[in-house]
């Protein structure tokens, strides 16, 4: 008899526990985040009582799957465009969370008498609250369409970009044990260099290879394909240094640009939910009462400084980012937990031989009590604002409560046209040399000991310098002539003389650092001198630029990237009126904001109209659009009907979009009725040969439909193509009916 592999059996124990202890807390109304780590516990190798699991390896590696699936599944809703459109608030309460926490590790490593590396290494830890345990926990508490948890994403998102510069840091001073500026430079060089590099070409070639395959997508394919390009920036990231859960985050955040972002949202949801699960249940495997007894004391002193430290420095870098204060008490109460990061950076301090062995242990007993009291903080902070507002002064609760943004008056004049002309000229500037980089790095690393193999050592030297500028040509031509023509450049040139020296001084630069890239390939693979290698970069760069050629290859991808970088708003704009408002703007001063919801197939508001459903008055929200398939209502009216599996958007308050969802998900059909008998369709050829019944009849009255239940496609035609059929059509010998309808029915269609 076959040996069962252990894989599978703790696979069933996991997953059979699993499904046990979440069905008994979702009855409880807990979260079922807290019932994986019961189940994992229960599962573990530190729990006498039940079974345990024998291959753990195999399970962690399970886990680091579904931490992939979980960042990628973030990503696609919280893209970097989306970020950088909420400006510079979630940055200063990101900042201020984690300096701060990086300090109470410190202290609270200094208090217990550990090393210098040993509490850095603490600080980091605390300093990252965990993106999965957060999202999963607002996603079950049913809070994840509330105005607060979208604020809270959006830093958890900075953090974890802002943990691989911590991780940057640390390895560091880890391996110096002091701070090597120019290293940590390199670094942070490299970084920038692989984010937009992968941000760029993504968005360029993603996007064209999913409306070019779109023909052949389905919901299978479109799963295949997404998870195999959420795995392809792992891998890659991975060869690069960074971590997989930052690659699939990438990913994600570059298929969000995409019109196909909420079908591979839809289409992936099971898979990442199936090795979520894991995640969390490999999670409760890590506790182990020993350890819990052992390190007691710094366990709950730190348990407490994580509570008290996210929950006070993360309202105040809220409060400083400029959020009221209902929603900065509610962002922080929701940042008091750490998880996978603290596992990382543990595991970095281990391997580097700077960390304490206790120090794992214990940071893994927090991260399951801050885990099981994550759900309880965020539901703590609705009677912790109460007392807040009770027990502040009037004037404090005023300024606290509004908030408001410090919004500058918008420049105008020579001032306001010079930074926004320098700001777009660095941005291009640094995304184009970051191509260039790419390109003359992989043609050197491939393309030039593939040529020197084949035509020899020279030949093969000017082959590859050849294709290599021009490669890069459109590129080096976008970093010298882009904005010269713009409306800023030409508003800044009437200014006079000494303006337009200006504008040219920022002209020369850019033809300086063009001609730069051009120099380094020829002074890599030229044996003559370098005075040559100058004027000749400087030649070739002036042809890039008076080359017609050149400049329509540069301004078709610069045109292809920007409409792929703008095509989900411009799709979801396109049915909409002219003037019609903008009512998708946050209102954040009245707490109003826009949800998404979906319409369960089960619901029972199908068919019905908005004027019946009454949400307005009921709930107190209003449905402002509806979007079904590709197909987008704005604004609908009262007559406009919701139909299962429609996604529709909402815009209330955070009371009202509770309600709201509250009424969505219960209002359901508790049972769906089976169809009696065999249900399944089937599609069949049906050949009318001599004697059938249906020879001489039109298509309407040879009883296909009426007497056999079936339906007729359409005729084949000679070409192979099947043409459809109207009624009145004749059925004449040697002709082939396409037919569909239910398999008994059509068995004896075709048996007739």
């Amino acid at each position: 008899m076959e040996n069962l592999a252990p894989l599978i059996s703790d696979l069933a124990l996991i997953l059979i526990v699993a499904g046990v202890v979440t069905l008994i807390f979702k009855r409880l109304k807990q979260p079922l985040v807290l019932g994986y780590i019961v189940a994992g516990f229960l599962a573990g190798p530190h729990m006498p009582y039940t079974p345990s699991v024998e291959d753990l390896t195999s399970i962690h590696l399970w886990s680091e799957i579904g931490v992939i699936f979980l960042m990628f599944t973030l990503g696609l809703e919280f893209s970097f465009k989306k970020i950088v459109k909420m400006g510079i608030g979630p940055v200063i309460a990101a900042c201020t969370v984690m300096f701060c926490m990086i300090g109470v590790g410190r202290f609270l490593g200094a208090l217990f008498g550990w090393d210098s590396m040993n509490s850095l290494f603490l600080g980091g830890m605390l300093a990252m609250s965990s993106t999965t345990i957060i999202y999963k926990a607002l996603d079950d508490l049913g809070l994840r369409q509330q105005k607060f948890a979208g604020e809270v994403l959006s830093v958890l998102i900075l953090e974890d970009i802002l943990g691989i510069l911590l991780m940057v840091v640390l390895s560091a001073l880890a391996v110096s044990r002091h701070f090597e500026g120019a290293e940590l430079m390199g670094s942070l060089l490299k970084l920038g260099f692989f984010l937009i590099l992968w941000f760029v070409v993504g968005v360029y070639l993603v996007p064209l290879f999913l409306r070019g395959t779109r023909r052949w997508m389905n919901r299978e394919t479109l799963l295949v394909v997404s998870v195999g390009l959420c795995f392809l920036l792992v891998v890659i990231a991975s060869k690069a240094g960074y971590s997989s859960a930052f690659g699939a985050f990438m990913m994600g955040s570059i298929l969000a640009e995409t019109v196909e972002a909420e079908s591979i949202e839809r289409v992936t949801t099971p898979v990442k939910d199936l090795f979520g699960a894991i995640f969390f249940v490999s999670v409760g495997m890590m506790v182990d009462p020993a350890v819990l007894a052992e390190y007691w004391l710094p366990i709950l002193a730190i348990t407490l400084a994580i509570i008290v430290g996210q929950a006070v420095f993360g309202t105040t870098g809220f409060l400083l980012s400029g959020q009221p204060l209902r929603v900065a008490v509610q962002c922080g109460f929701s940042l008091a937990q750490i998880g996978e990061f603290a596992f990382i950076l543990a595991a970095l301090g281990v391997s580097l031989h700077v960390t304490a062995d206790f120090l794992y242990p214990v940071v893994v007993a927090v991260s399951i009590i801050t885990t099981f009291l994550t759900p309880y903080m965020i539901r703590a902070a609705a009677p912790a604002y109460e007392w807040l507002e009770r027990a502040m002064p009037k004037p404090v609760r005023r300024m606290a409560g509004h908030a408001p943004r410090g919004r500058r008056a918008k420049k105008t004049g020579d001032a306001s046209d010079w930074k926004r002309l320098l700001f777009a000229l660095t941005g291009i500037t640094v995304a184009y040399a970051t191509l260039c980089v790419a390109a003359v790095g992989i043609s050197f690393a491939s393309l030039l000991p593939a040529s020197r193999g084949v035509l020899g050592h020279w030949p093969g030297n000017v082959v590859c310098g050849v294709l290599t500028i021009l490669v890069a040509s459109p590129f080096l031509r976008a970093i010298v002539m882009r904005k010269n023509h713009s409306e800023e450049w030409k508003s800044i040139a009437r200014r006079g003389r000494l303006a337009r020296v200006g504008l040219w001084s920022t002209f020369a630069v850019r033809y300086v650092l063009a001609a730069a890239v051009v120099y380094y390939v020829l002074d890599f693979l030229s044996p003559f001198w370098w005075p040559f290698h100058v004027a000749a970069s400087l030649l070739i760069v002036a042809a890039m630029v008076a080359s017609r050629s050149v400049k329509w290859v540069s301004i078709k991808m610069e045109r292809t990237f920007m409409q792929n970088l703008k095509i989900r708003e411009v799709s979801a704009r396109r049915a909409a009126v002219a003037g019609m408002p903008a009512y998708a703007r946050r209102l954040e001063a009245r707490n109003i904001h826009i949800a998404q919801l979906e319409i369960p197939a089960n619901s029972r508001w199908g068919g019905r109209t908005l004027a019946e459903l009454s949400v307005s008055h009921t709930d107190g929200v209003m449905v402002v659009a509806i979007r079904r398939g590709d197909y987008r209502i704005n604004i609908p009216d009262g007559n406009t009907r919701i139909f299962p599996g429609d996604s529709i958007e909402a815009i209330g308050d955070d009371a009202g979009i509770a309600s709201f969802a509250a009424r969505l998900e219960s209002e359901v059909h508790a049972d769906m009725a089976e169809a009696s008998g065999d249900a399944r369709l089937a599609v069949r050829r049906l050949i009318i040969r001599d004697g059938s019944p249906f020879e001489g009849h039109t298509l309407s009255g040879s009883g296909i439909r009426s007497r056999h239940h079936c339906m007729v496609i359409g005729f084949e035609e000679e070409n192979d193509v099947i043409a459809y059929a109207t009624a009145e059509r004749n059925i004449m010998r040697g002709d082939t009916l396409w037919v569909v309808g239910e398999e008994q029915a059509v068995k004896k269609l075709l048996e007739s």
